[in-house]
């Protein structure tokens, strides 16, 4: 089992990681973060509103399902959000460098940290 700060260290360690975030999707707070390139602080408080904005359409279109994660890719890097399965209300963020990053691995990674994170 990982605390806040190992699991940001696990994930800015992936290959082609620029920084990473754990966020209350409740209130768009940053609750840690690692490595730099973003404003973390903004990109909380955006990324939650992306949360907020899927699973408010999930409910509409009448989607009995759960998010297992938000990729978004720009031209030089992805972004990937994954919603706490075990902690409802909170999410990891991992920013990549495209160039650098295998995004099935980070994916990969991204899911085991949050298997071992604990609260």
């Amino acid at each position: 089992m990982s605390n806040l700060n190992e699991s940001l260290s696990q994930l800015v360690a992936v290959d082609g990681a620029l920084c990473a975030a754990i966020v209350d999707s409740s209130s768009g707070m940053l609750l840690g973060s690692a490595g730099g390139g973003v404003d973390m602080e903004l990109a909380a408080a955006g990324n939650t509103e992306v949360v907020r904005a899927k699973t408010k359409t999930m409910r509409a279109l009448g989607l009995d399902d759960v998010i297992d994660d938000i990729l978004i890719t720009l031209g030089k890097q992805y972004h990937i959000i994954r919603p706490m399965a075990s902690k409802e209300g909170i999410f990891m963020y991992l920013v990549l460098d495209k160039s650098k990053a295998n995004l099935a691995l980070a994916r990969r990674k991204v899911q085991d940290v949050e298997k071992a994170l604990e609260f």
